[in-house]
């Protein structure tokens, strides 16, 4: 069987080569120059030399305006030619009386009207309007001393968090604050992400279309126990007088599977009247809300309201003046889990009318309704999903979505019209990877992407027209380096029905005839993927620098990760580790059967997820992996958060013999081969208990791994100290496994 993937030609399971770079290395392979971490990991000092260059734009209305140091240009979007809007230095000419700070950069300037010549910035401690046309500052507000959580352009409103750092306050046009609650504290949270960043959640605070009412989030934690982080004075700090040198606590409210969670409220304030109400949604303790969205007219607020085991999700309407519950839209069950991850969105040209995403058939798709919650149709089907939805082109009654309806490793732009359900491809090549951002109108869409053999390309897409201008070309970064050659291709999962797709990172100089280490990076688990049709199939540069170190880099989107659907993503329900790990091993099979692979040289890394799949790999296939580095592994799922890990394993009560199956603690006795464990001491996500553990019961069964701590740091290393990382990481497989 012959298939296409990006245009290569693929057969049976055999791999596909990129030919990434083949051309330079043949030529002048002595002559190229080799990479350091220092060149390749985003913490190191050449990194930002190392990425392809970008451009930095924004919408102002229907106009695209390119965004640098110290000039704003209007772009052209037929010709691609740019105008000066203004520079920098005109931009602190007109501050006025608000120069003290002045304004470095014209990097993050918003143009928040479309019908006004007003530019905003945030400077210091100040939020500004500038008015690029009469040269002047228009309207200023202080944020001294506060924790901004969001503006509105429209009431030109503000939502802070006070002094305390606790208390919500909005702040009117005119300055005039008011203060919304007085019970903030740790465990009394107002105003941000709830739910550990789950369903959606991203923040927590949601103003009307209007801008006078302020929808706000109340978390109460108190019943939630608190996981003792410490923080450890740094090498250089000196305290001092009356001060001391010992640790502080730095507790972390975290709600362990099967525990007490958190009780979410919604809360709502009118600036016109300067009431606060909260929503009538009864007693939050056995269910989240997410996901608020408000009617075009701010009359009413929409949360969909899950229960605690996920399997019963719930479209409801609530009164925004007097909190009172008008109805229930929508339910969505399911017997193994819900996942409502998108607010509902009204329809720009018609308010009786809204669009909905679910994967109620299998797949996520868009669906839509009429405000009492009657559904009119489905607007999109198939055997893939909807990926994002970005917006609406109002003129022609379209959604623009993006989808990987093209290929299940990419990710493409269309338009899908309301009416007829039809949809057409508008990004500009039609393969790799596109995010798209559109104009005010949506008549305009401005497409970011990247193939496996273009680092970055920017168009200017006409999207009635379906006319794409290319705006930006990067130049391969990589150039006058020494690069392997980067392989995709699809292999069977455990099942022998489903595929599955893999990327390939040759070592550099590649020889058929010789055998080589081999590493197996992992993450594996729900809402992340590896292997996509960007620049290098997505390879991490890590994978990069190893290949130039002689190692074969193999990279494997078992069953349970995302983009495939809901039954791919389910199959590890109740018993996560199970299903990864024999997919996993299909991939081990294949490499085995690649004569160029040393499969008595075979290791293993991952992070997070992909340290659970690590170290379980490693123990439940003792013989097969000599050497390991798990990062922020999750060794016992009932110590992971009650939102994440019941979805996936309902609770330790329901599902023990699942919860003791998928434990790694029973495993560390198999343990073999030579494994390091790393951790951030601070880690807030995977604590470090499940580190500590499994160290634990590997001394009382005597197998004997290696385990290394960042201290002050949270999951993952941020700054220089991820090139430090990423030396240990390499320098273990060196010493164990080449």
């Amino acid at each position: 069987m012959t298939m296409k993937i990006n245009g290569w030609l693929v057969t049976g399971a055999i791999v596909m080569a990129s030919m990434i770079g083949l051309s330079e290395q043949a030529n002048a392979q002595e002559t190229l120059k080799e990479f350091s971490l220092e060149d390749l990991n985003y913490g190191g000092n050449n990194y930002h030399n190392m990425t392809a260059k970008n451009r930095f734009t924004t919408w102002w209305g229907d106009e695209l305006v390119h965004l640098d140091l110290d000039k704003c240009y209007i772009v052209d979007k037929k010709t691609g030619k740019e105008t000066v809007l203004f520079t920098l230095e005109e931009a602190n000419k007109w501050l006025g009386k608000h120069k003290e700070n002045g304004i470095r950069s014209l990097y993050y300037v918003t143009f928040p009207y479309a019908d006004k010549p007003l530019a905003l910035f945030q400077q210091g401690n100040q939020h500004l309007l500038l008015n690029f046309k009469k040269h002047q500052t228009e309207w200023s507000s202080e944020n001294q001393n506060i924790s901004l959580l969001e503006w509105n352009a429209v009431s030109r409103a503000s939502a802070y968090i006070g002094e305390d750092g606790h208390n919500l306050f909005v702040r009117n046009a005119d300055g005039g604050s008011k203060q919304l609650t007085t019970d903030g504290s740790a465990d009394i949270v107002y105003g941000r992400s709830v739910h550990r960043d789950e369903f959606g959640y991203s923040k927590g605070t949601f103003w009307s279309p209007d801008g006078q009412k302020l929808l706000f989030t109340r978390m109460d934690q108190s019943m939630v126990t608190s996981f003792p982080l410490v923080n450890i004075p740094a090498p250089d700090y000196k305290p001092r007088e009356g001060q001391s040198c010992i640790a502080t606590p730095a507790p972390e409210k975290y709600p362990m599977a099967g525990e007490s969670m958190h009780k979410v409220t919604i809360g709502i304030h009118n600036l016109q009247n300067g009431n606060t109400i909260y929503l009538k949604a009864g007693d939050p303790t056995d269910r989240y809300f997410t996901n608020p969205a408000w009617s075009p007219d701010a009359k009413t607020v929409y949360l969909f309201e899950l229960n605690r085991d996920q399997n019963d999700c719930r479209l409801v309407s609530y009164d925004a003046e007097t909190g009172e519950k008008i109805a229930e839209l929508y339910r969505e069950t399911h017997e193994k889990y819900v996942e409502p991850l998108h607010p509902i969105v009204f329809l720009p040209w018609d308010d009786s009318k809204f669009v909905m995403q679910s994967q109620r058939d299998g797949y996520n798709h868009l669906y839509l309704f009429d405000k009492d919650g009657n559904q009119i149709k489905q607007l999109t089907s198939g055997r893939w999903v909807v990926m994002e939805l970005l917006g609406f082109n109002k003129k022609d009654k379209s959604i623009i979505i993006a989808s990987n309806e093209r290929s299940a490793i990419q990710r493409n732009l269309f338009s899908v019209n309301v009416k007829s359900g039809k949809r057409t491809l508008i990004d500009e090549s039609g393969d790799g990877y596109h995010y798209g951002s559109l104009s005010a109108s949506g008549a305009y869409l401005l497409d970011r992407y990247s193939t496996p053999t273009e680092p970055r390309n920017i168009a200017i897409v006409d999207v009635k027209a379906q006319k794409a201008k290319r705006y930006f070309t990067a130049e391969n970064p990589w150039k006058g380096y020494n690069i392997p050659d980067y392989r995709c291709g699809i292999i069977k999962a455990a099942d022998g029905t489903t595929d599955l797709y893999y990327r390939m990172v040759m070592p550099i100089g590649f020889d058929p005839t010789k055998k080589y280490p081999t590493i197996v990076y992992v993450y594996g688990g729900p809402h992340a993927h590896n292997v996509d049709a960007r620049w290098h199939y997505g390879s991490r540069s890590w994978e990069t620098y190893m290949a130039q170190k002689g190692y074969l880099l193999f990279i494997l989107d078992n069953r349970g990760s995302e983009n495939r659907g809901r039954d791919f993503e389910q199959a590890t329900f109740r018993h996560l580790g199970d299903i990864e790990v024999q997919d996993q091993m299909k991939g081990v099979d294949f490499l085995k059967s690649l004569p160029y692979v040393d499969s008595q040289r075979m290791g293993v890394h991952g992070w997070s997820f992909g340290g659970f799949m690590t170290i379980n790999l490693m123990t439940t296939h003792p013989d097969v992996f000599k050497v390991g580095v798990a990062g922020g592994p999750v060794i016992d799922w009932k110590w992971y958060e009650v939102m994440y890990g019941e979805r996936y394993m309902d609770t330790p009560q329901t599902n023990p013999d699942g919860y003791a199956q998928s434990s790694l603690l029973h495993k560390a006795k198999n343990l073999k081969g030579k494994l390091q464990i790393i951790t951030g001491l601070n880690d807030p996500v995977v604590v470090p208990q499940h580190c500590l553990t499994f160290i634990e019961q590997c001394i009382l069964d005597g197998t004997q791994p290696d385990f290394f701590v960042y201290p002050g740091e949270p999951h993952n290393m941020r700054g220089h100290k991820s090139t430090h990382l990423h030396e240990r990481i390499s320098q273990y497989f060196d010493d164990f496994l080449k």
